[in-house]
């Protein structure tokens, strides 16, 4: 079932009408919903649908020439093309003026063996195609190689393009489409265990309970999302033992090049090129304060999918009881306990969202452009009224640098009620952005509620907000 991309599918569905040659890229990291869209995409449409494969240049011209043969003239099957030209050749006499779609999906695994793929398309593109009736699409999970072989100005393919899109998760409230029938609650923990991940949100079954779902996929050895980490970092890296471990060390919030080469033993310079090419593959992001995002020493790695979080926090320690067959166990004695407190960073994150969105809208009587977190140091009071200097941050803090105002907010995934001191502690900490932003909004985000003390304030720059209102 094709669930949301309906943006995305308007947007191939305006290019197909269009006239001429035109050409997409559509990229994207592994089982995010590429070849869904594609596939959803065509459907009834006249198209040559090839998906390479790691087999060498020969193999896939061997295959893609069996796809564009039993499209083209089926009745022409014996037929093989010794060449890339000839195949295309071949596409270029037999298209005839009816709409066609060339799809190459994979195509970094045909590419990286075959040098001149690319050129070689660029010259039909030039010579041959431009005024045919020809729709191409290139697509591909290598984020680097899409990146930087075919949509920058040193590939031969710069300036041919149409139009791009790199598909992303999916955000928490499209995520909760595929268990229409679970509670808010249950939805939102559905998106941090999958980190909206298309592939991994399709596997839930809402007809079963969530603690069976995760039991399933995760808890057992014949479970999918059991070896899924492991599964994706062999297939982007031939030693994964360092990446593996720089991930372990980001996952329980070691997130600093130094704190990071200190407890794995190897150099800054390591660190950084590992962290740069875990970027590259859309696992982890660089997060910086967002007030001073030009201070270096402000940087933060964390990881970007959630489910790799949850991944490395559970199942590396329970590995030796699932194999046994107990993981159903572990889940309820050692995970089921922890998962609102897993849910924090995630629930975070859902908040940034909703408020940035809020914030472009006008929710809060401004245009906010950027969202993220601050962290930092403030100065307090003790009991004895002695001062003490600890750390600090904000949740969620959405500024404008039109009229430099900000809206900032604190979350909690818990089933406790947001109190007095939550409350002050935020208004209190706000002081510590003034100066570049006036802070016109502060936002509450509860999944437990409030107390009484919390409601009564009668503050229209307050608002309180619930699981309920996020996915409104």
């Amino acid at each position: 079932m094709f669930i949301a991309r309906e943006k995305e599918l308007a947007s191939l569905n305006e290019l197909y009408g269009r006239s001429g040659f035109r050409m997409t890229v559509i990229y994207g990291r592994r089982r995010i919903g590429k070849s869904t869209l594609i596939a959803e995409f065509i459907k009834d449409k006249r198209a040559i649908y090839y998906t390479a494969t790691k087999v060498g240049k020969e193999r896939n011209l061997e295959l893609f020439s069996g796809q564009v043969v039993s499209i083209l003239d089926p009745a022409f099957e014996q037929a093989s093309f010794p060449t890339k030209e000839a195949v295309f050749d071949f596409i270029t006499r037999k298209m005839g003026t009816e709409p066609l779609i060339l799809v190459i999906d994979e195509l970094p695994y045909w590419a990286e063996k075959d040098e001149a793929l690319l050129s070689v398309l660029q010259k039909y593109i030039d010579t041959q195609w431009t005024d045919r009736n020809l729709m191409m699409i290139l697509c591909g999970s290598t984020l680097s190689f899409m990146e930087k072989k075919v949509l920058s100005e040193k590939s031969p393919l710069f300036g041919r393009r149409t139009s791009q899109m790199k598909l992303e998760a999916f955000h928490y409230r499209d995520a909760a489409l595929f268990v229409p029938d679970y509670s808010l609650e249950e939805k939102a923990i559905c998106y941090g265990i999958t980190g909206g991940v298309a592939k991994y949100l399709s596997m839930l079954d809402d007809s079963q309970s969530l603690d069976d779902n995760l039991k399933r996929l995760f808890f057992r050895t014949d479970g999918y999302l059991y070896d899924e980490s492991r599964n994706l970092l062999t297939q982007e890296f031939s030693d994964v033992t360092l990446i593996n471990n720089v991930i372990e060390q980001v996952a329980s919030g070691v997130n600093t090049i130094n704190g990071i080469s200190q407890k794995v033993g190897e150099s800054n310079s390591t660190i950084f090129y590992c962290l740069e090419r875990l970027m590259e593959i859309d696992l982890i992001e660089k997060r910086k304060c967002i007030t001073e995002e030009k201070n270096k020493k402000k940087t933060q790695y964390v990881l970007k999918d959630h489910m790799f979080q949850f991944w490395y926090q559970f199942i590396p320690k329970a590995a030796s009881v699932i194999e046994m067959g107990h993981g159903d166990l572990y889940y309820e004695k050692a995970v089921k306990p922890k998962l609102h407190a897993f849910m924090g960073s995630v629930f975070e994150d859902m908040c940034r969202y909703y408020t940035l969105e809020q914030g472009i809208l006008g929710t809060y009587d401004g245009f906010l452009t950027n969202v993220g977190t601050w962290w930092g140091t403030e100065t307090i009071s003790d009991s004895d009224n002695k001062k003490i200097r600890q750390s600090a941050d904000i949740d969620v803090v959405a500024i404008s640098e039109l009229d430099h105002t900000a809206v900032v907010g604190e979350c909690k995934f818990k089933n406790e009620k947001i109190d007095k001191g939550i409350y002050e502690t935020l208004l209190r900490r706000s002081s510590l952005i003034y100066g570049r932003y006036r802070v016109i909004k502060y936002l509450f985000f509860s999944l437990g509620g409030y107390t009484d003390w919390v409601t009564e304030r009668n503050d229209s720059s307050v608002l309180l907000l619930s699981l309920e209102d996020l996915y409104r």
